[in-house]
């Protein structure tokens, strides 16, 4: 993975530019997948949002027999708490900084500025925001985990102790379990961050109710 300005998927506002998210996929996904959830998101400021889905880089997968694939880093082994490629997610922060840096050159302060992902692309989102140099309007990281977090209470900016995090999970979800999904929650609030948690009766994906949480989540933050 090197430095090279990643490729997006992009959802321009209709009318003053005021708000940005930058929505991140799961792995072997791209930036198209959450695309089509946006009207389903009902926005009250839908129409003043910059929506940027980035596509992650293409690369090896060690649990898929090494096929190259959009992943956010390599996952090594799929037990209960998988190992990942630490420095991947790192190197992958440093994707998504320069995207965050593009809205604020655009005249969007960072409290305008919202990080989402999906999966891995959760990890991704609670890892470059809560490390975030400026604070930010929220992050929602769904059905993930952090494999990070003990950096995290190193490395993580005073900037976004207060910023609201939004976490949701399948609680039959075979792919991450819902048990590394709490975990991670349960140690972001002893670090005295403000998570709101929610589980559904699901899988590894998204459903009604998650979409209308979410929706309220996101309302509450742009007006």
């Amino acid at each position: 993975m090197n430095s090279r300005q990643l490729s997006t998927v992009e959802m321009l506002p209709e009318a003053e530019h005021k708000y940005s998210v930058i929505w991140l996929h799961g792995l072997g996904a791209d930036g198209h997948d959450f695309e089509g959830l946006v009207p389903e998101l009902h926005l009250v400021a839908k129409a003043h949002i910059h929506f940027i889905f980035p596509n992650a880089p293409i690369q090896p997968v060690t649990v898929n027999g090494g096929m190259s694939m959009r992943s956010w880093y390599d996952i090594l082994d799929m037990s209960l708490e998988p190992r990942v490629d630490i420095d991947n997610i790192y190197q992958s922060a440093g994707l998504i900084e320069p995207l965050i840096q593009r809205e604020i050159d655009r005249g969007i302060p960072s409290t305008h500025i919202l990080l989402a992902g999906f999966s891995q692309g959760g990890v991704i989102a609670l890892h470059t925001g809560l490390r975030h140099l400026q604070p930010l309007a929220g992050i929602i990281a769904l059905s993930t985990c952090l494999p990070t977090v003990e950096q995290l209470k190193d490395e993580r900016s005073a900037a976004n102790n207060a910023t609201p995090i939004f976490m949701a999970h399948g609680i039959l979800d075979p792919v991450v379990a819902v048990e590394s999904g709490k975990a991670a929650c349960d140690t972001l609030k002893s670090m005295d961050y403000e998570v709101e948690w929610h589980d559904y009766l699901m899988e590894h994906s998204i459903c009604g109710e998650e979409i209308e949480h979410i929706s309220a989540f996101m309302n509450s933050i742009f007006k």
